[in-house]
C-alpha cells in the first residue's frame, strides 16, 4: 500500500507541461469486424500522417518511465498499442511498423493463445515479435470482465479470482518469452473496465494500467487508469485523427467520484472536476448531447449528467480549446452492472 501511495502522490503532484498520446488498436485488415478493425488503407494513411506531421513514436515503456520518475514529457510524442494479440497484428501491423522502425506494445490475453484459438497469434509468432523488440504486456489471461462479480461470489472470492487471472497471464508470458518480458509492468484492462479495488491492487504491485477512455496523458494523469484513444474504422477520419494526436490532457487536480463502477440502478452521479486553473470554453458531452455544467469558468466544475445511465459502459467526454488549434481532452468512464457482452 505504501508503494501505491507513493506512486499516486508522485504522479498527481507533478507538473502539467508535457503530454503524450497513446493509440489503441485491435485488428488490422479484418474488414468483416468493423467495430474493432482498422482497414489497411486507413492504417497506412495514419502512419504516413504521424511521420509527415513530425510526431515521435516512443515505446510505451519509455512514456511509463517518464511518468514514474515525474519527468516532463516532450511535445508531439505518441505510443502505439494493440490489444488481444490477434493474428492480423503479426501479418499486417508488424511488418508495416517494423519497416518504419517504430516500436509498439501488444497487450496479450494468454488463454486464447494457449488454447490455439483461431484468429489469434501463436506463441512462436509472439516470440518472433518479442525477439524483434516488440513489447508484450499483460491483458489478463481470460480477457473476462474483471469487475464483474459472479452470482453468489463474495468480495474476497472475487478478488482472489481476478488476481489469479492477472498473475496467470504474467506467469505465462514469462514462461514462454523469458523473465524480462513486461519488465515495465504495464497492464491494459479488458474492455477498458475497472473499479477502485482492482485499480488499487494493480497499482500496489507497481503496474501502470491503461483503459479505453479517450484523452492525452501527462504527469497528472492517474496511473491507475491511463487514457488511450481507441482507433477503429469508425474513428479513422483523418481530421479527427489529427485532432486527437494534437490533444492535451485537461489540467485536472482531482476527479470525484473517481470509481467508474456504479450501482445496478445506474443513478448517474454528479462528476466534479477539480482543475489547476480555470479553463475557458469547457464543454462536456454524453452520447453527443451537451451536458449542463455548474461553475464552468472556475476551478471546481460540476458536470450534471442524465438521471440514469444504461447497463454497460458510458462516458462523459470533456473538451476545451488549448490554443494553437489544439484541445484539452478528458473522458470519464462509467460502468453499470449488466450488459456485459
Amino acid at each position: 500500500m505504501r508503494g501505491l501511495l507513493f506512486l499516486v502522490t508522485l504522479l498527481l503532484c507533478a507538473g502539467q507541461a508535457g503530454a503524450a498520446v497513446v493509440l489503441m488498436y485491435h485488428r488490422f485488415g479484418e474488414d468483416e469486424l468493423p467495430a474493432t478493425n482498422i482497414r489497411l488503407a486507413q492504417f497506412e494513411q495514419q502512419l504516413e500522417y504521424i511521420a509527415s506531421a513530425g510526431y515521435r513514436v516512443w515505446p510505451l515503456a519509455r512514456i511509463a518511465e517518464h511518468l514514474r520518475e515525474g519527468r516532463e514529457l516532450p511535445d508531439r510524442v505518441l505510443a502505439i498499442t494493440v490489444d488481444d494479440a490477434y493474428a492480423s497484428v503479426y501479418h499486417e501491423a508488424f511488418p508495416r511498423l517494423r519497416s518504419r522502425g517504430w516500436p509498439f506494445t501488444v497487450f496479450v490475453s494468454t488463454d486464447p493463445v494457449d488454447q490455439g484459438l483461431r484468429g489469434y497469434m501463436s506463441w512462436p509468432q509472439l516470440r518472433e515479435l518479442h525477439e524483434a523488440g516488440v513489447a508484450l504486456a499483460n491483458h489478463s489471461a481470460s480477457h473476462a470482465h474483471l469487475v464483474r462479480r459472479l452470482a453468489g461470489e463474495s468480495e474476497p472470492d472475487w478478488r482472489a479470482r481476478v488476481q489469479a487471472d492477472i498473475q496467470r497471464a504474467e506467469r505465462r508470458l514469462r514462461e514462454e518469452l523469458g523473465p524480462r518480458v513486461n519488465g515495465a509492468r504495464l497492464f491494459a484492462y479488458p474492455y477498458g473496465d475497472y473499479d477502485r479495488p482492482l485499480a488499487e491492487w494493480l497499482a500496489a504491485r507497481g503496474y501502470l494500467a491503461f483503459g479505453q477512455h479517450s484523452g492525452a496523458l501527462g504527469l497528472r494523469s492517474d496511473p491507475r487508469a491511463l487514457p488511450r484513444y481507441p482507433i477503429a474504422e469508425a474513428y479513422a477520419d483523418p481530421d479527427e485523427f489529427a485532432l486527437k494526436l494534437a490533444s492535451r490532457p485537461l489540467p485536472l487536480r482531482a476527479v470525484h467520484p473517481w470509481n467508474p463502477l456504479l450501482g445496478e440502478a445506474g443513478e448517474a452521479p454528479v462528476l466534479e472536476l477539480r482543475l489547476d486553473a480555470p479553463v475557458s470554453g469547457l464543454s462536456c458531452y454524453y452520447r453527443g448531447e451537451r451536458l449542463r455544467l455548474q461553475g464552468a469558468e472556475g476551478r471546481r466544475v460540476r458536470v450534471m449528467g442524465p438521471a440514469r445511465l444504461p447497463p454497460g459502459r458510458s462516458r462523459y467526454n470533456c473538451t476545451a480549446p488549448a490554443g494553437e488549434g489544439r484541445w484539452y481532452w478528458y473522458s470519464h468512464p462509467w460502468l453499470v452492472p449488466g450488459g456485459w457482452d
